[in-house]
Order: C-alpha cells, then structure tokens, then sequence
C-alpha cells in the first residue's frame, strides 16, 4: 500500500474508534474494554502471521522497540484514552489526545534532530491553531465543572494528554530504534503486551465482564479489534517506517475531526461554530504533512 493512503484509513480507523470505545464502555469495565480488544487483536494479527508462514519470535535488534511501542504506544495510550472518555466527553479527549503531533514534532526536534522544514512549520502552526480553537470549550467547560468538589475535570484533562505525551514518546523511540523484521509479528508483541498489562490491571481492580453483550456493543467491539487495532496499528508503523516521525504525526491531525464527527452521529454530541473553524485548520496541517509522504519516498517504501 502506498503511504499516502495511510492517513486518511487511519483518520477513519481510528476516528470512529472514539465512539466506538465509548459504546464499550457502556457494559464493559475500562481494564477488561482494552485487554480483550487488544488481546483480541494479538490473535488476528497471530494467524495471519501463521498463515503466511512468518516467524512469531522479534529479531533481537526488534526488542528495545516491541517493548517501548508495546509499553507506551499500546498500553499507557489505551488505558488513558479508555479512562479519559469516562471522565470528559468523546470530543473533548479526542481533541486533547490529539495533541500529539504538537508533542511528537518537539521531542522529535529536541531527540533526534528532526528539525521541520518550513512546510511542516505551517502545518504546525495551523494545527496548532486548529486545535486550540477546539480545546477552547474543552478548557472553558473544564475551568467551569472545576469550581465544584469533583476531581473529574482534572482527570478529563490530564489523562488525554498524558495519553497524547506516551504516543508521542513511543512514535519519537520508534524511529530512534527502528525495529527490523516482518511488521505483522512486532505489532503482534506490542498489542500483547498492551493487552497483558490491561488484564493484570483488570484483575488487580476486581473487573468483570458483562453476561449480556448488547448488539450495538458487540459492532463496537467488532471495529475496535478488526480495524482500529489489528490493521489501523499496523498501518501506522508502515506509515512511521516511510516518513519522519514530525510528518507521520501530522497526518493523524483528522483522526480527531473524524472522532468528532462520529461522537455526534453515535452518541449525540454537537461541535459549535468554532469546532468547525478548528476542524477546517486541522484538515489543512494534515494536507500540508501528507502531500510530503512523496512518491519516491512511498517507491522506497515499497521496497522495504
């Protein structure tokens, strides 16, 4: 597949994941939500391996990258987010999560010298723009509910962001440690370990399923683990091994405007006039980023 065609799947891929997790939610305990979707995944991406006759066991140079990917991209990243959408709306942690790319272009500059063009300076600053139109009612609302006695508006806030902080931590070792071997397998490892420190959490805190599955959650369940997780994450380290870590970042500036949209359609929430504003220099910083995957760099990735 070529590149360029990554970021608009994983802008759908994930961004419908947002309403797809809260739908989770709804029955299932945040802990066990993420070691079943993750575990789940583990088994897909598993067969596939087998039937394509891969070896399941990481090349050792692999391991500092399935480690820190599984620890901080899977693992912190998802419990977050799962936490984050009991304690502030799906919009609201969609938007601040996604001040990823923000994040990964600094600690990309800071760490490995990956200083942006003037290109990625404007996509910064547009989805720099974009987004702080957007977490304007998300701060207002937030200043507002933290007048009360409930710690929850701080937790709306802190936990997208630490969720936003990890994944750019691991997108920045990614490239610093850029693990050799089949995709499909090292994804493999990551979701696992995501999904084991979720189940040890979930035991940990007294967590059960639920005994009825309600068919909208059984769909929901369905996208998290066929799309959102087995292929959108492989997906994003093909798209992470083809470009810099500041313009792959960039590209998932849609997921939240897809997110957005998807929380109004599923569960009912409206974006104002400045969400819309927001959404439109969002769009725009992930366009400028996207037209950098090019075609010699999408030719080269082909080979690999």
């Amino acid at each position: 597949m070529r590149p360029a065609l990554i970021p608009p799947l994983l802008a759908i891929a994930w961004g419908l994941n947002w309403p797809a997790v809260k739908t989770m939610l709804t029955v299932i305990p945040p802990f066990s939500a993420r070691a079943l979707g993750l575990g789940l995944g583990v088994v897909l991406l598993v067969g596939l391996a087998v039937l394509r006759r891969t070896p399941l066991l990481p090349q050792r140079a692999a391991w500092p990258a399935v480690l820190v990917g599984g620890l901080l991209t899977v693992a912190v990243f998802n419990i977050c987010t799962a936490f984050a959408q009991l304690t502030t709306s799906t919009a609201r942690a969609a938007v601040l999560t996604f001040t990823m790319p923000l994040m990964s272009a600094g600690l990309a500059w800071w760490l490995l010298g990956d200083r942006p063009d003037r290109r990625s300076q404007v996509a910064l600053g547009l989805g720099a723009l974009g987004v702080a139109m957007l977490a304007v009612p998300v701060l207002q609302a937030l200043a507002n509910a933290a007048s009360g006695a409930s710690h929850a508006p701080l937790w709306g806030l802190l936990l997208p962001l630490g969720a936003a902080l990890a994944w750019a931590l691991g997108t920045v070792a990614t490239k610093r440690w850029p693990p050799p071997g089949d995709r499909i397998v090292i994804t493999a490892w990551q979701l696992g370990i995501g999904s084991v420190i979720a189940a040890v959490a979930a035991l940990l805190a007294g967590e059960h399923l639920p005994a009825v599955w309600p068919v909208r959650v059984q769909i929901a369940l369905a996208w998290h683990v066929l799309i959102a997780t087995a292929v959108a994450y492989v997906l994003w380290y093909r798209l992470l091994a083809s470009a810099s870590a500041t313009v792959s970042s960039l590209t998932t500036l849609a997921v939240p405007v897809v997110g957005v949209l998807g929380a109004m359609a599923v569960v009912g929430e409206r974006p104002s006039g400045a969400d819309w504003a927001g959404f439109g220099l969002v769009l725009g910083s992930a366009a400028l980023a996207l037209v950098r995957i090019t075609p010699t760099t999408a030719q080269a990735a082909s080979g690999r």
